[in-house]
């Protein structure tokens, strides 16, 4: 019954010091984003609605990559503490087995393996790919007048390049100067063939609803055979629904949902139509589906070895100098195996042996350290007696 107590302090001390943390760092990383995000606002012309609700979709991708991070220091930190605090020498004194603790910290980092693997692999994936989703469904072409300044030109639009030279308050436009590459406005001014690189010149404009409308211009363009053609006009209406923010519509990889992933790794197919992700295939694509696959999946196995290379703080040491050089080394250590995870993963892609090997690893890692632990307890208990 006192065992229990004292693994439920344990346990709650060291949950509370990681959810703590991973707030902490959360919260600042996501201020820093967020900051960044502003550009949908300011140079893509969404909505504050549009915009929070991106960022807040984000947060969970950065919350599932500090998850490791915050359990080593939660960890350490507990046990820093416990030791100050003289309470680990007290459960020595009264008989607890140390490698009981060491299985104690063991199962605390398969519940965060677990909490991670439910962030990477089902919720971040699902929340990016709606706040992806978010951007390419929002409409922005109410905020284009707000985009477009005076006296400068401004390409926040795919192939589209526009420039006035004088704007009032009331989005009045002078001396217009409109670049399209892609003939993606499309005017009202009918032309037998399809026109592409159109030059359009107006003396004054302004926009309305969808529509762009221009007075007193000049309409220049090439169509498909290379002929040019002038056409002049006293008014004339161009509608914007095709015009496109250069903002990345199309979710990435990152933000892909699982299931996808899966399915495009064993999917045999060359050119894979019924998948929602672009150009997978067996070649290049399939590099950074397999890496996308073990991050999610194969970061983390790292957690219950960190924990445990952490567990050797609790081996004593006669001479103080050792004490504190061992804070330190088991901590680096511990650090510099979350970074070469980090790493790793960016080359398990190139191979199935790099894969294999980076799942390997920290499972085969597990049992040695953990043996190695045993042996220290065991032979640390023979020297006291």
């Amino acid at each position: 019954m006192l065992k229990n107590k004292i693994y439920k302090y344990f346990t709650l001390e060291i949950m509370k010091l990681f959810l703590t943390i991973l707030f902490a760092f959360t919260a600042i990383a996501w201020t820093v984003r967020a900051v960044n995000f502003l550009d949908l606002i300011v140079d893509s012309g969404y909505s504050v609605t549009t915009y929070l609700q991106f960022s807040i979709f984000n947060v969970t991708n950065i919350l599932t990559k500090f998850i490791p991070l915050s359990f080593l220091l939660a960890l350490v930190l507990s046990i820093l503490k416990f030791e100050r605090q003289n309470e680990l020498i007290i459960l020595w004194t009264t008989g607890l087995n140390k490698i009981r603790l060491v299985n104690l910290f063991f199962v605390i980092s398969l519940l965060i393996l677990s909490l991670q693997l439910i962030f990477a692999v089902f919720i971040t994936p699902n929340l990016l790919n709606k706040s992806r989703n978010l951007i390419k469904a929002s409409q922005f072409d109410y905020a284009v007048s707000s985009l477009i300044k005076a006296n400068d030109f401004t390409d926040n639009f795919n192939d589209l390049t526009f420039y006035v030279e004088k704007k009032d308050e009331n989005n009045q436009m002078k001396n217009i100067f409109i670049r399209d590459e892609n003939s993606i406005l499309k005017s009202l001014v009918s032309e037998e063939k399809k026109s592409q690189n159109t030059t359009i010149f107006a003396k004054t404009g302004f926009l309305e609803k969808n529509r762009l409308i221009l007075r007193d211009g000049l309409i220049q363009s090439k169509n498909t055979e290379g002929k040019f053609s002038n056409i002049k006009f006293e008014k004339t209406e161009f509608f914007m629904e095709n015009i496109k923010s250069r903002t990345i519509v199309d979710p990435k990889l990152q933000e892909t949902v699982t299931s996808s992933l899966i399915a495009c790794y064993f999917n045999t197919n060359e050119n894979i139509t019924n998948l929602k992700i672009d150009n997978c295939s067996k070649t290049s694509r399939k590099k950074d589906v397999v890496e996308n696959l073990s991050r999610r999946f194969g970061m983390p196995f790292y957690i219950p070895l960190i924990a445990l290379i952490s567990s050797f703080l609790l081996i004593q040491t006669k001479k103080k100098k050792y004490r504190i050089f061992n804070r330190y080394f088991f901590f680096a250590i511990s650090f510099i195996i979350l970074v070469l995870a980090e790493i790793l993963v960016r080359y398990s892609g190139f191979s199935n042996l790099h894969t294999l090997m980076y799942f390997l690893i920290p499972v085969s890692l597990m049992p040695i350290i953990y043996f190695i632990l045993f042996r220290k307890v065991a032979s640390e208990k023979l020297n006291y007696e």
